[in-house]
């Protein structure tokens, strides 16, 4: 079949590999129908994320139509699904409390290790998304193995278009716990920072939930258009300095809840960010933080902060000061997407959420190269790339 494998920083390709098989009962296999890049991906792309391998198939947004089962999967050939970018089993510990992100069986054991000894435990397994996560083939690709068929992935009715959907797999759920972990009460004024899929899935998300005001934070003049149109008020970090235009608009408190969609790799030239910069490029760091430590002098006292964004290493200057002092609340983590599936597939059919207007390029498979760099170089007019499998566009 052919995938989008990585071979190094800004090096992705389109490669001829062998087709999955099933390994374990539970497992299905889906031919791939639609998917997508996301942001994160591009943390793969610009080498920050440890323990790729060279020929490793990327991909963790994607959904298709199942091709094949084991003997213990629930699905049925010929069904339409999409999968979560998270790997459950659905019956450890952590799985019995809805934490599906922190599965003890979706990682495999010989790849624990890795994840044990830099964060202290390991997380559950990803798609796509280097060794420490697994080392499972992702889903841009022709053909995917799902493990834990019997409980990740959700059926989607017949007649659905795929667009409508395939953002079930991470980014609607992700914006949507990220408003979730603000703890967003009616009347809130929420900030956020970043308007790429995830931050605009947050904006629209902290709407639905309550929030009176919204604040959107980036540079790129076509992201905050789209921030807008769902009702947000948007502060242009280029224009202006972000915490006085916060203060002057709450009047002084500051919002009541903060979420960073930002993550690693913040952009914008201030001091703590250059100074961030360098220390990566030195391997005295690993991360750019400029986001959340704005996040925190910009919050309210006793307010929250929520943060979906990617963070893989270490950090320095970190304002732990402030943050205890002020009493804030934080609440972070990859998604628990197989939580949310049910409830967001049903507002999507019912048309109270919306998705498709995040979409801004198609191309088939195998322009994926094409379209991580269009993406990585283009983030104003390039805010989602959707790719097809089998057709030309």
């Amino acid at each position: 079949m052919r995938a989008l494998a990585w071979h190094g920083r800004h090096d992705v390709r389109m490669d001829t590999v062998p087709d999955p098989e099933i390994i374990n009962p539970r497992d299905c296999i889906i031919k791939v129908t639609a998917t997508a890049i996301c942001g994160s991906d591009l943390h793969l792309y610009d080498g920050f994320i440890p323990t790729m391998q060279s020929g490793d198939i990327l991909g963790h947004e994607f959904m298709g139509e199942v091709v094949e089962t084991g003997a213990k999967s629930t699905l049925k050939k010929g069904q339409k699904v999409v999968v979560p970018f998270t790997i459950a089993c659905g019956s450890c510990y952590h799985c019995g409390k809805h934490q599906y992100s922190a599965c003890d069986n979706g990682l495999p054991a010989d790849n624990q290790d890795i994840a044990q000894t830099l964060y202290g435990q390991p997380m559950s397994g990803l798609f796509g998304y280097s060794h420490m996560t697994g080392g499972y083939a992702g889903g841009q690709a022709e053909y995917v193995r799902v493990p834990f068929s019997d409980f990740g992935p959700i059926v989607i009715p017949e007649g659905i278009d795929d667009e409508k959907v395939l953002f079930l797999s991470d980014i609607l759920p992700t914006g949507w716990q990220a408003a979730e972990y603000a703890e967003i009460e009616p009347g809130d004024t929420v900030a956020v920072w970043g308007c790429g899929p995830v931050g605009l899935f947050a904006v629209q998300s902290a709407f639905l939930m309550g929030a009176e005001r919204v604040i959107a934070i980036d540079h790129f003049p076509h992201r905050l258009e789209l921030a807008k149109k769902f009702g947000a008020e948007t502060i242009n970090f280029e224009d202006s300095s972000v915490y006085d235009a916060l203060m002057e608009m709450t009047g002084g408190i500051g919002p009541d809840a903060v979420i960073d969609s930002v993550g690693l790799e913040a952009h914008g030239f201030f001091v703590d960010n250059v100074i961030d910069q360098i220390k990566k490029s030195t391997f005295l760091g690993t991360d750019r933080i400029h986001s959340i430590r704005q996040a925190i002098y910009a919050c309210r006292k006793g307010g929250r902060v929520s943060m979906p964004a990617v963070y893989g290493g270490f950090v320095d200057k970190f304002p732990l000061g402030a943050f205890m002092e002020k009493g804030l609340t934080l609440k972070t983590g990859q998604t628990h997407v197989q939580h949310y599936l049910p409830g967001l597939l049903a507002a999507i059919l019912e048309e109270k959420v919306d998705t498709t207007f995040l979409i801004s390029h198609r191309l088939g498979l195998e322009d994926a190269p094409k379209g991580y760099k269009m993406f990585h170089d283009n983030q104003n007019e390039v805010t989602k790339v959707v790719l097809k499998p089998g057709q030309t566009i």
